[in-house]
């Protein structure tokens, strides 16, 4: 690999597609969404041995409790699944978890199973994996501000201390860098209310593939894409300045 090829730390993924995946083979959208969690697992796995250090997925937004309520059941299951089954392979692979989002809304079993992948699983030194549920960028904007008010009210700060550094900890991902690359699946070209804060200034790859059939060689070309980006943070290059 060229020795200026560019591996982003932080990769977050918008995994669209799954329902439209299973209706182009007449399947149920459950079906779609089962498909798109086992490639979770499998990107997880790739990205981790390509050197890429965080991997965030959305995987279920505050505006999804809308879907049909057998949808959203068969959502909840599928998390409720791999909170319970993750634990060996996650000690086994050195992952470490931790999910984004508004806990509060789940049901209490959901929490007690993210609250205990997430104990067990935090000094683990390997990739980290944000997993985004019930999260909306904007909801998570609301509760950092209200965090930050109560350490005001409370004369833990003063408002003219508060920094970027201070509301970046008090978003979900606090202590985690912000994406260098985000990647949307099925065509789709907008950021759907995720991390607005933190993709401030990622670059952004968007791919017709859905989800389902997303893999590691697609995975591959959204890092080469990245890798012809000039990333200047608003700033300027020498031959511009």
């Amino acid at each position: 690999m060229d020795s200026e090829y560019k591996i982003p730390a932080h990769v977050a993924i918008i995994m669209d597609g799954n329902g439209r995946w299973a209706k182009r083979r007449g399947l149920p959208r459950t079906m779609g969404h089962a498909q798109g969690a086992r490639v979770v697992e499998q990107i997880l796995e790739d990205a981790d041995h390509m050197g890429i250090r965080y991997l965030t997925v959305y995987a279920f937004s505050t505006e999804n409790w809308t879907r049909p309520a057998a949808e959203v059941k068969a959502l909840m299951n599928l998390l409720r699944s791999y909170m319970k089954t993750s634990l060996v392979k996650c000690a086994k692979n050195n992952v470490r978890v931790r999910v984004i989002g508004d806990k509060t809304a789940l049901d209490e079993d959901l929490r007690e199973s993210i609250d205990y992948l997430e104990q067990q699983t935090k000094d683990n030194t390997g990739i980290g994996f944000q997993i985004a549920i019930n999260y909306g960028g904007r909801d998570e904007l609301r509760r950092a501000v209200s965090r930050i008010a109560q350490d005001v009210k409370d004369g833990r700060l003063s408002p003219e201390d508060i920094s970027e550094d201070t509301i970046n900890g008090a978003l979900d991902t606090g202590g985690i860098p912000d994406p260098d690359l985000l990647i949307r699946t099925c065509g789709e070209e907008r950021i759907s209310n995720f991390l607005l804060w933190q993709l401030a200034y990622s670059e952004l790859y968007f791919t017709e593939k859905a989800w389902p059939d997303f893999d590691k060689a697609e995975l591959e070309k959204a890092i080469d894409a990245y890798n012809h980006r000039e990333r200047r943070f608003g700033g300027l290059t020498e031959v511009q300045s």
